[in-house]
């Protein structure tokens, strides 16, 4: 894991940098349909949670325990989904999903759940500085 931390060109192009944690970069997925945030740790080359040290799975699991308490209390949202799958895109980054009884994939997985309903860009720019605002 040596070099400088690069995103993966697929979470660059679905989502939107919100702000840099103490580990991660704090990301907002780019899709109406669910509030979607991302984790995405800067240490280069890594893909699985095992490959991190102690002192960072520690800032991960705070980070993630930040970001769900801010996004459980956003309107509407009943249940957190939070994964790290890693299939597709192999590096390192965790979902935090907002979910609801009758959204656009409940009671499912959101990934593979349709396409993606991208913002308008005036309502990106705003919800990216609320989100921003919340992360202080």
């Amino acid at each position: 894991m040596s070099g400088a931390f690069e995103l993966d060109p697929r979470l660059a192009a679905d989502s939107v940098f919100i702000a840099d944690g103490p580990l991660s970069q704090v990301r907002l997925m780019d899709d109406t349909r669910f509030p979607w945030l991302l984790l995405v740790p800067r240490v280069s080359g890594a893909t699985e949670w095992i490959e991190l040290d102690g002192g960072q799975q520690r800032l991960l699991l705070a980070e993630i325990n930040q970001v769900s308490h801010l996004l459980r209390a956003e309107a509407g949202v009943e249940k957190l989904n939070i994964g790290a799958l890693g299939n597709i895109v192999r590096q390192l980054h965790v979902h935090l999903v907002g979910r609801h009884a009758g959204d656009a994939a409940w009671p499912g997985p959101v990934w593979g759940s349709g396409a993606a309903v991208r913002h308008e860009a005036d309502a990106l720019a705003a919800l990216t500085a609320a989100w921003r605002s919340r992360l202080g």
